[in-house]
């Protein structure tokens, strides 16, 4: 596996952790719905909430959040239209984004950006 697939794995791994020890619920990990992915639906509040999860080593070329293109977005919100509608889910629906930079000798940064886009 490549090196960089293997980072984004830790990095999801940490943001289901992280989100579990702030009270989310983790309804399902890398849930699919034609080309689009959700890395972590997540609930808590009566509110699902859609999670990107996006890993870098560095942010030369800019920070983890700014690679949720708007492009990215309109897949999300495909993949949460059909989520609900497979779930029969009536209430609130949110997406986060929680961008992850882990340094040279593996410690890294949390940012956890709630409601980031719609």
């Amino acid at each position: 596996m490549a090196s960089h697939n293997q980072l984004g794995i830790k990095g999801e791994r940490l943001a289901k952790e992280y989100l579990e020890a702030a009270g989310y619920e983790i309804l399902d990990e890398n849930w699919c719905h034609g080309k689009a992915e959700v890395d972590l639906i997540a609930y808590r509040d009566r509110r699902i909430v859609f999670v990107e999860v996006k890993t870098r080593s560095s942010t030369n070329f800019g920070e983890p959040e700014d690679f949720v293109t708007e492009a990215k977005q309109k897949n999300l919100q495909k993949a949460a239209e059909e989520y609900i509608y497979v779930m029969n889910f009536k209430g609130e629906i949110r997406f986060d984004i929680i961008s992850i930079i882990f340094n040279k000798v593996g410690e890294h940064k949390l940012h956890h950006i709630e409601d980031a886009f719609w």
